[in-house]
């Protein structure tokens, strides 16, 4: 997929209007009919099957919130499969409704448009208006972004006010075998898979109604904890892809065997440390094998869980720093992705902090600086419209595309550190409330 892309100074793009918010449209029933159609090839080639569980409770007619895992490009094509012919809204990425004509083409879908991990009120009055002024259903991806390492990405805590408030049926849809297919890190390779999913009834709207937001959140995170690769080895699904660990050095970014960063290296069904040398192979079942010596860690998401430990190490010891040149490009409306420039970004405990196109006295116009707690997790992405890998901050006004430039695979880092510097920052904020609520008693206790 490509965007519409243009070159335009920083000055010019900040001076482009906002462009005033819109409600949803009613879905298309011809073109969620034609969206079905053009479905078809991909999913006959994974001899695709829908298990429907519970099912039977959702009225034919009756709104619902529609929860799915992101696996690939060919989650909307399993849900049309799956909901067919019932239409529903999707809750998609602003970036989906860049080019010429794709607004009016998205909405006529009945996409609604949103900024992914950052806090959009207009979202949720859009999805109250979906589903009581229009009566219709709503399917949203909950994670937000595609997961690297084939596991659940975190759930926004907000999700079970959300489906609280909405207070219609949820249904969950789970796909096997997505992942496998057309993994994210592997240039979305197609490989020989059979694709599946359970369709689940969740909640009615009297669950909605009589659980709390925290326990509609234990039963969703319970229900979105998955892992790929061990579905894979579990079913010994053998993919024999002759590429198919290509691009595995953008998750599996460091060694454990030397501990060096970003000199990893994938290709074939290899990935090697140009550091220290140590090869390991991806088996057919999707396990990793050492060429020599000890495999540290077989299971891929084992080995992400480790980088992701380290980095909170890093955090912890003070010692975690990004600072990379990146040529940014910005979204502001949906014309186009403008690229104004090249500038740097760095990521510490204060957060982001994204500087560049310079003035003629060298000063940067741009400085922009975003909070640890400003989300949970990081929008970023491989191969990003083909543009390149990418990691993306900003807010519901602007948003800020950061291609690094010649820095090797920093973007699963960079979203680990996100995540787990939002994580210590709310563990330190809660210590010091109790803390402080222990002080002002203390007084009272000794009287």
């Amino acid at each position: 997929m490509k965007i519409t892309k243009k070159d335009l100074s920083y000055e010019k793009v900040c001076a482009i209007p906002r462009p005033k918010h819109k409600k949803p449209m009613r879905p298309s029933r011809f073109l969620h009919g034609l969206i079905r159609i053009l479905s078809m090839p991909d999913l006959w080639a994974t001899h695709f099957s829908v298990n429907r569980i519970g099912m039977e409770k959702l009225g034919k007619n009756e709104p619902c919130l529609i929860l799915m895992n992101h696996s690939c490009f060919l989650d909307l094509k399993i849900a049309s499969a799956c909901l067919f012919p019932r239409r529903f809204h999707i809750v998609c990425t602003s970036d989906g409704f860049v080019g010429f004509g794709m607004e009016l083409l998205m909405r006529l879908i009945g996409c609604i448009p949103t900024t992914k991990f950052v806090t959009d009120l207009n979202l949720v009055r859009d999805m109250q208006y979906a589903v009581k002024e229009q009566n219709a259903a709503i399917l949203m991806y909950p994670e937000a972004s595609y997961s690297f390492d084939g596991t659940a990405t975190d759930l926004p805590d907000s999700l079970g006010g959300l489906v609280k408030m909405l207070g219609v049926p949820v249904i969950m849809i789970r796909t096997y075998g997505a992942f496998a297919r057309t993994p994210l890190y592997n240039g979305l390779r197609t490989r020989r898979v059979r694709v599946s999913a359970d369709m689940e009834y969740l909640f009615s709207p009297a669950d909605t109604k009589e659980k709390t937001a925290d326990e509609l959140m234990d039963i969703l995170r319970e229900k979105f904890s998955f892992d790929n690769f061990a579905w894979q080895r579990d079913k010994n699904v053998r993919i024999d892809h002759p590429e198919r660990a290509e691009g595995l050095s953008r998750v599996l970014y460091k060694c454990p065997n030397c501990m060096t960063e970003g000199q990893m290296t994938a290709g074939g069904i290899t990935l090697t440390c140009g550091a220290c040398g140590k090869s390991y192979t991806l088996l057919e079942n999707g396990q990793m094998q050492a060429t020599g010596g000890e495999t540290e860690y077989p299971h891929i998401p084992d080995w992400y869980r480790w980088e992701r430990r380290c980095v909170r190490e890093e955090l912890l010891a003070g010692t975690y720093k990004l600072d990379i040149s990146v040529e940014i490009r910005m979204l502001v409306d949906t014309r186009a992705i403008y690229r104004v420039g090249n500038g740097r970004l760095t990521h510490s405990e204060s957060g982001f902090h994204l500087t560049g196109c310079p003035d003629e006295a060298g000063v940067p116009r741009l400085d922009y600086t975003q909070k640890p707690l400003a989300s949970y997790s990081l929008y970023s992405d491989y191969y990003w419209y083909e543009i390149g890998d990418m990691i993306c901050i900003g807010d519901t006004k602007t948003l800020y595309y950061c291609f690094p430039q010649n820095t090797g695979d920093v973007v699963a880092k960079t979203r680990l550190a996100a995540e787990e510097l939002y994580k210590i920052v709310r563990e330190r904020k809660a210590a010091a409330k109790a803390r402080s609520a222990q002080e002002q008693n203390a007084p009272a206790q000794k009287i």
